[in-house]
Parts: structure tokens; sequence; C-alpha cells
């Protein structure tokens, strides 16, 4: 514990509460304000042309002078992706393992931050020292290494975000978790903790990975032909566990999407991933090999595997095509919203002929601890208060159930929404008020300017199309100098709907003629009479409403 006695704690999670993916949360500890994660997440079905989604960090803008640094947890998309964002707005030292900084310097090459940004390596022995607070961290073992779970040390005992983990007594090296400094800070006494729920419906303890590479290596050395792995970028476990195989089956591996090559670069230079050079070989030499001398690793180049998957089945890559002797293994399970896809992509990788391997075949397990892992974490920290983070909404209290089960009460557990400010101050901890939280949709190089309003058009657009109509009038002469012209897209086929495009063509005329012969008129007028006209027409006609846009020129 610190000397200081500190008077007011808030914990407000910006993100990755009530959803999976997204984490952001923010500690303020005496007006000091520290950020623990600033992640992605991708979006949902219904978030047509949507890129990727981040938290609404209004709140980090409005006090950015007090904010003291971010806190990477580990190197995902779910706990990064967001960071260069974040970086554009705020001026903020980062702090994080060696292998997820240099994944967090690889996002600012392409969104460079306005300032020069200071990034600090720690480790499990490092202290950071701050006015209200000292920071602490111990390893976690997930499904990339150099995993952190982050201690701010206050006087009313230690707050603890576990970051993603799951414990696997078979971990080695850089995915070995720090036991030994769990349980001592549990004896310590931990304040609050903040701890995964994503794999909190799930009964047991989460599967080894070693039984994976064992799976893995029977169905590298038994498939007749070429293998394709469907993983996310960042599984590092699963990327070395390939090149494991691979190596010993004598096969060769190419690699399909940027953030792949990018993160294998990465892991190779830093020592994270070990790889044969004579293993690797670029994906435009595959047809130099025999196809049961090959296995190639897929993913997007967001990271997410299932386009790369889509895009393959319905033969739209540059570089490769299923076969129907291909044996496709899908190593992980899909985000949420997600699921249609990845059903979509089986369906055609089957028609295709390939033969499909699913985490339900056992070629994948979670990066995320089961019902007995939680309930062993809450064991080790013994918490006097607890906050369930990082899954969606039942995620949260079956959590919070679990953490009942252990015993502690439930008046000192706190399952808090998007934007929620839950509160310690004079001995009493509760949820105070609510500050913005939300969504920023990325389309492109947009940032937040894709909102509910465009998502509405485009989904009114992808239903019912569009019908435009353009006239030019001549304002002196009080007359329609051309048109009204019909142009319809995704409503109708105009040559075989004659009747309804010259009837329309003829209610448009009567709304336009029936005010430009006044002496003032208003463009507005006219297209809202247009709209409202010929919205009724053509529902009356096709049970069916299109985005109307009428154009209308002058001279």
């Amino acid at each position: 514990m610190i000397k200081t006695k500190n008077e007011v704690i808030r914990i407000i999670p910006l993100g990755g509460v009530g959803e999976i993916g997204k984490a952001m949360y923010v500690i303020e500890i005496d007006g000091e304000l520290f950020i623990v994660d600033s992640g992605l997440m991708f979006p949902e079905d219904e978030m047509l042309g949507i890129d990727i989604v981040i938290p609404d960090f209004t709140y980090l803008v409005e006090n950015k002078d007090r904010v003291k640094g971010i806190f990477l947890t580990h190197g995902h998309e779910d706990a990064i992706g967001s960071i260069a964002y974040v970086l554009q707005k705020i001026n903020a030292p980062v702090y994080g393992s060696k292998l997820t900084i240099a994944l967090a310097k690889e996002h600012l090459k392409e969104l460079p931050a306005p300032h020069q940004v200071k990034f600090f390596e720690v480790t499990n022995k490092s202290r950071m020292n701050f006015q209200s607070t000292y920071v602490t961290f111990f390893h976690t073992t997930h499904s990339i290494p150099d995993s952190l779970g982050i201690v701010f040390h206050t006087s009313e005992g230690a707050i603890v975000f576990t970051g993603e983990f799951k414990f696997d007594q078979s971990a080695e090296g850089k995915f070995k978790p720090d036991l030994a400094k769990m349980a001592q800070l549990g004896e310590e006494g931990v304040f609050i903790l903040l701890s995964e729920s994503t794999e909190a419906e799930r009964p047991g303890y989460t599967t080894s990975e070693t039984v994976i590479e064992d799976k893995l290596a029977k169905v590298f050395h038994s498939s007749p032909a070429r293998i394709i792995v469907a993983v996310y970028a960042s599984n590092f476990i699963r990327i070395q566990q390939v090149f494991n195989q691979a190596q010993k089956s004598n096969r060769k591996v190419a690699i399909v999407g940027k953030s792949l090559e990018k993160v294998i670069d990465i892991g190779v230079k830093l020592g994270y991933l070990t790889i044969d050079e004579d293993t690797l070989i670029p994906i435009t030499e595959i047809n130099k090999y025999n196809d049961d001398e090959l296995i190639i690793i897929v993913t997007s180049n967001q990271g997410e595997p299932l386009d790369a998957l889509d895009k393959i089945v319905r033969k739209q890559h540059r570089d490769l095509r299923i076969k129907d002797t291909d044996t496709v293994l899908i190593t992980f399970t899909p985000s949420p919203g997600m699921e249609v896809q990845m059903a979509n992509a089986m369906n055609n990788l089957a028609k295709a002929g390939a033969t499909v391997l699913t985490a339900d075949k056992k070629v994948h397990v979670s990066g995320h601890g089961s019902q007995e892992d939680l309930k062993l974490m809450l064991n080790l920290m013994k918490p006097k208060y607890f906050i369930p983070i990082q899954g969606e909404y039942r995620m949260l209290i079956a959590h919070s159930k679990l953490a009942q089960q252990v015993g502690i009460d439930k008046s000192r557990i706190f399952i808090a929404d998007k934007g929620d400010v839950v509160e310690y101050r004079n001995g009493k901890m509760r949820i105070s008020g609510k500050v913005q939280a939300g969504n920023v949709l990325i389309d492109g190089s947009g940032v937040g300017d894709v909102g509910n309003i465009v998502l509405r058009d485009r989904k009114l657009l992808s239903q019912d199309g569009i019908f435009i109509v353009v006239v030019t009038l001549n304002r002196s002469q009080k007359r329609i100098a051309s048109g009204p012209e019909i142009i319809s897209r995704g409503f109708v086929y105009v040559r075989e709907s004659e009747e309804l495009i010259s009837e329309a063509t003829k209610l448009a005329r009567e709304c336009i003629e029936k005010y430009v012969n006044k002496e003032a008129y208003e463009w507005t007028n006219i297209k809202q009479e247009i709209r409202e006209t010929l919205s009724a027409y053509l529902f009356q006609k096709t049970k069916r409403r299109p985005m109307i846009i009428p154009i209308i020129m002058e001279y």
C-alpha cells in the first residue's frame, strides 16, 4: 500500500463490458487518470460497410490533461487496436511488455500521432511511480506471449486488472503465469479485482495447448494434400504450433494476410517466434510445390480470418483457390454477430469439396479461462470488491455468480455498463453516475463520421434500393425545362416496370408543377412533396420503401 490516503477512486469502463472486444477502462485515483487497454471490435452484421469499431473516448479527450498513462495488458487487437486513434487526441506515455509495445508501434505506422509518443517497456519486475499510486505487473497465460496483469496500488489495497488469461499447467517461457505473485497480491490485500469474463459460462478448465498441438500433429501427418489454417493474426501460440508441425512433417508454410506477415516478422525479430528460414515461402511460389508439401496460414488484412476465408471461397483472392483435396483448419471461434458469416464460409468450403475441421474437432482451444480458471483467480486474489469485465452481459452475470460461489458477497460485486462510474468514497463503493460512452465507427479513413443515421440509410439501400428523380427547372419561365427522369437502382428493373416508372414520372411532374407556377417556391418543399407522394405510390404498388432522392437543378 502507499502511505498517502487516497480520497476518491473511480473505475469507468468505456468499452469491453456488454460486448466482446473493444477493451478500455479508466481508473481515476485522486484526480490522476490512467487508461487500461485501448482496443477495437470487429463490426457486427448490421454495421454495413464498417471496417472496425472503437470506444467513444470523449471523456478522455475532455480530461486529457489528467491522463498520466496508457497501460496495455497484451498485444491482441481487442486490447491495442484503437491506440493510434487515442494518441491522435491525447498525449500520454504508453506502458506495456516488449512484444505489446512493438505491436502498438506498428499501429502508429499507419496512423502516426501528431506528437512524440513515449513508450515504456515493462516486465513483471517493473514499478512505475505516480503521485497517487504506483503500478506493478505480473505475467499471465494467454494465446499471445508477454501478457500482463496490471496492478494499481492504493491506500485501500491493490486494484488488479487480470487482462485476458487462462491457467495452463504446461505453459512455458513467456507464456508462464506468475502464480506466486498473484498469491502474494491476495495475501497483501486486493481492494478491487477486475477480471475477464469471456468464458464464464463454460464449465471446467480451459484445455491445455499441448492437447491442441497433438491434434495438429495428427492432422498434418495424415492429410494427403494441402492444409489451410485460418487463425487470428496475433494468436502466437497457434502460429508457432503450425510452424513446429510443418517442420516435423517436412512441409512449407505460406502466409496470406498483411497483418499476419507483420506479426510474424515482429515475432521472429524479437524472438517470440522460432521459424526455420527454409520453411517459410512466399504465397506466389506455392505452385512450385506438391500439395502434400504445403501449409497455408490465412487471415485478413485486419487480422480477422473470416474475411480472408470468404474471399478465397468466392474465388476473389489473387493467389489462392480452394481445391477439393484441401483440408481447412478453422482454429478460432467467430466473434459475436459473425456466426452467420462463419456458417456460410464453412458451407461454401464444403461445397468446394474441402475437408473442414473446426473448434468442435479439437483444433482450437480458447485463450480465455473457463469457470474453474476464473474461480482460481478469484481465490488467489481474494478481493474486497469485484467487477467482472470483458464479456457480454450474460457472461458478466455468470462471472458474478462464480464470485459468489467462492464467498464474495453480492453487495460487493458491481456489474457496470459502458460509461458507468463505479466510485469509492468515504469507505463506500457505489455507481455514482455516467459519462459519455459507446461506439465510434471507422469506415475507411473516416472516424466517427458514420453514425446510426448513415447505417440506417445503408440498411434501407441494401433492402429496398434507391429511386432518384432528376428534374431541371427554368425559374424565369416558371416551367420544367427537362425531366422528370427516373433512375432506379436495387428497387425494380426499369425495362420490366415501364408502367410503374411512367406513373411515378407523372406523379413527380404534378408535384413539381404545383409549386413551380407560384411566385416564390422553395426546393425543400418540392422535394418533400415528391418524397411523400412517390413513397405512398411505390409502397402501394410494390410493398417496398426505396430511398427516394429528388435532384432539382435550375437555370
